[in-house]
């Protein structure tokens, strides 16, 4: 992976909502269709993840469990179009410790995701939740 791409990828809380919104494009679990959509993404524990926030029915989740494949496209400063793999988070303890790092990241002064504040854990366990991985 390129260098430049990588960074974009591993942001840090100092990364502005700009850098943190990317499309997806799944396949529809139905049709078979591609479906892009934009998104948040977020990073904890040194990893990437998509999260439906206090959505409780994403289309794109049902769509990333029926098929994992999916392609991550940045669009800002960067501009990649990277074939990924989702896994979703099921396991409660996992959850709480990741979406536990998100919502403190979202709590941050610089508000990243303009959200009202202050954003509370127990509002984000009910999402869903998959983990990102960027196969070489």
């Amino acid at each position: 992976m390129e260098e430049r791409v990588r960074r974009a990828i591993e942001i840090d809380r100092s990364a502005s909502t700009r850098q943190r919104i990317i499309d997806i494009t799944t396949t529809g679990r139905r049709t078979g269709l591609p479906r892009r959509i934009e998104i948040f993404f977020y990073r904890a524990l040194g990893r990437t993840y998509l999260c439906s926030g206090t959505v409780s029915r994403p289309s794109w989740y049902a769509n990333l469990v029926a098929e994992p494949g999916f392609t991550f496209h940045l669009k800002h400063e960067v501009r990649a179009d990277l074939r990924t793999r989702a896994r979703p988070v099921t396991e409660e303890s996992e959850r709480r410790r990741i979406l536990a790092e998100i919502v403190e990241d979202l709590n941050q002064p610089a508000n990243p995701g303009h959200l009202p504040q202050p954003v509370l854990l127990e509002d984000w366990l009910g999402c869903r939740l998959v983990e990102v991985t960027f196969p070489e």
